[in-house]
């Protein structure tokens, strides 16, 4: 018997959805792209110019009155997300949705109590789970090359000296808005993969651009500390006024070693460019990027830089592939990134803006 294929429409028709999913989607076995919702196509930006053979809707609601759509992808500003992804779970559909998932950690259990109660499964898009150079480094700590982890660093800085329009720049904290829900989910949850929930975290919300030490706002630039009971402390940080040529990405110590990598994972640039996951080369990092320093054998006040690992990038294209296999055998267990992570790292997020609000440590657990 052949295997059902499954529809997928995709909610939103800008950088998220012609970048991050669509070509994914259209790459994943298993998924068959088979509408998209844009409210006001228009020359050099229309859905339906894009993809004619498609199914195409102005109004989301038509989308989920379409019984041949199983799974809505939802890439609507983040402030749209709770309302569509409960919608699209009531009306018996799997669903996928952007981070930042929801606003709050609140409304994020509530969308999975959704969709368990509609027995359909929900995932989280947080593809930098599979950046190249934060697998690298995942694989370094679970093979005990690094040692224990003393002090972990990660950041994301840019040169930008104008805010780029959008809801990133548009939304208000409260909504999903500014940098800390744009790329301090990313920087959050894969701390939060590596180590779990902190004991407590330290927060500063910051106006670089304005020069304002507190922004409740619309911060541009996040400086979080996560501090764990065993002594590790992670330190996050997202700047926007970062006048560097070769940014720094990851700084990690450990008992044996300590790694530095400086720049971002290729793929989002790749994918700007127009490879796809098939292609040669997609996600791979250049070696000249990292610096790794080991204990010698035997010896440990003796220390020697070693290469990294050549492992194969995964890709962005795993999460897809892993949210496919899920939706095959119905198990929500299979679901690559979890609702209820999602809730823990926003509960982070949220433990980041009390900390800036009140100058003290947030204790989680």
């Amino acid at each position: 018997m052949a295997s059902k294929n499954f529809n997928v429409g995709v909610v939103g028709y800008g950088l998220a959805a012609k970048v991050f999913h669509i070509p994914f989607i259209l790459r994943t076995p298993g998924f068959s792209l088979y509408s998209i919702v844009q409210r006001s196509p228009k020359a050099g930006d229309s859905a339906p110019a894009d993809y004619p053979d498609l199914a195409h809707y102005r109004d989301f609601k038509d989308l989920l009155a379409d019984k041949k759509v199983d799974i809505v992808v939802v890439t609507a500003p983040p402030n749209h997300h709770f309302h569509m992804t409960k919608a699209a779970l009531e009306a018996g559909k799997h669903v996928l949705t952007e981070k930042p998932f929801v606003p709050t950690a609140k409304e994020a259990d509530e969308l999975d109590a959704v969709a368990q109660k509609a027995q359909r499964l929900l995932c989280v898009y947080q593809n930098r789970r599979w950046d190249s150079d934060f697998l690298i480094l995942k694989h370094l700590i679970s093979t005990d090359t690094l040692g224990r982890i003393l002090e972990f660093n990660t950041h994301f800085d840019r040169y930008v000296t104008t805010a780029s329009g959008g809801w990133r720049k548009d939304l208000a904290i409260s909504d999903g808005g500014s940098v800390l829900y744009d790329l301090g989910p990313h920087l959050i949850d894969q701390a939060y993969t590596l180590f779990g929930l902190p004991h407590s975290v330290s927060g500063r919300l910051i106006s670089q651009r304005n020069g304002e030490l507190l922004d409740l706002l619309a911060p541009d630039c996040i400086y979080a500390q996560l501090m764990y009971r065993n002594g590790l402390v992670v330190h996050i940080r997202a700047s926007s006024l970062s006048a560097e040529i070769a940014q720094t990405r990851y700084w990690i110590r450990g008992s044996k070693g300590s790694l530095h990598k400086r720049n971002v994972d290729p793929q989002e640039d790749q994918l700007k460019a127009g490879m796809t996951s098939g292609d040669p080369g997609f996600g791979a990092e250049n070696p000249d990027d990292f610096d790794l320093v080991v204990a010698t054998a035997g010896d440990q006040g003796k220390l020697e830089k070693v290469s990294i690992p050549d492992l194969v990038p995964e890709t962005y294209q795993a999460i897809y592939t892993r949210f496919a296999e899920a939706v095959k055998s119905g198990r929500q267990s299979e679901v690559p990134v979890q609702p209820r992570e999602a809730a823990d790292v926003l509960r982070i997020i949220e433990a980041v803006q009390e900390s800036a609000k009140t100058g003290k440590d947030v204790v989680l657990v």
